[in-house]
């Protein structure tokens, strides 16, 4: 396997960073689940509500895509390393499936997002530096409260808006996949003041999303 240089990895993330923040993703590894599932008849107050909560879930994942290549350019370990790049090449599905459903609700993405993943990304460099394991910590805990997020959605979605729902729970599946898998390879419990802040952080992006 090819070693790759602190230069090419920076060259990846630049990479990373225009398509995430620009919308243009590669191409797909997985079907949308929600590719047969039958458009839903919406009003159109119904239908800014769910393009909003899927905007908000489409801002978090490049929050969380940043985060991963953050720590990815500065862990210690190349196992560690190849776990963040493994997870945010996995995270892309997200967003390309938030994105679509976005469209088809006739709205558009955060105009924030290139601001949400420089903080993102400068968090998950200082995670890595700090070391490994509070690197996957980061992760266990982002993940875990991306997962509450989810929930909360999948509540306040429309009730015939099953597209929107099938999205929703197959993302809350995997976020909780990610959480476990920084757990078992030796995530830290971080301290309170720090999960306290993540989730002011978490608060404010949630609701000036919404809205931008």
């Amino acid at each position: 396997m090819r070693q790759f240089s602190f230069f090419d990895r920076l060259c990846n993330v630049a990479d990373s960073a225009l398509k995430t923040t620009f919308g243009v993703y590669d191409a797909q590894t997985r079907a949308n689940p929600a590719a047969n599932i039958e458009q839903p008849e919406l009003s159109e107050q119904q239908s800014r509500h769910a393009a909003s909560l899927m905007r908000i879930n489409h801002t978090g994942e490049v929050c969380a895509q940043a985060l991963y290549q953050g720590q990815a350019l500065t862990a210690k370990l190349p196992d560690i390393r190849q776990e963040m790049e493994q997870a945010a090449k996995e995270e892309v599905d997200h967003l390309a499936w938030c994105s679509e459903r976005i469209k088809e609700l006739d709205s558009r993405e955060s105009l924030l997002n290139p601001l949400w993943y420089a903080g993102s990304f400068t968090i998950g460099a200082i995670a890595g530096l700090a070391g490994d394991k509070w690197s996957l910590g980061f992760v266990a805990e982002t993940e875990q409260q991306v997962g509450k997020h989810l929930e909360s959605h999948l509540d306040k979605l429309p009730e015939q808006d099953h597209k929107s729902r099938a999205i929703l729970k197959q993302m809350h599946q995997e976020e909780l996949q990610h959480a476990a898998n920084a757990i078992h390879h030796g995530a830290a419990e971080l301290p309170k003041p720090i999960k306290s802040a993540m989730g002011l952080m978490s608060k404010v992006m949630t609701k000036s999303v919404y809205y931008i």
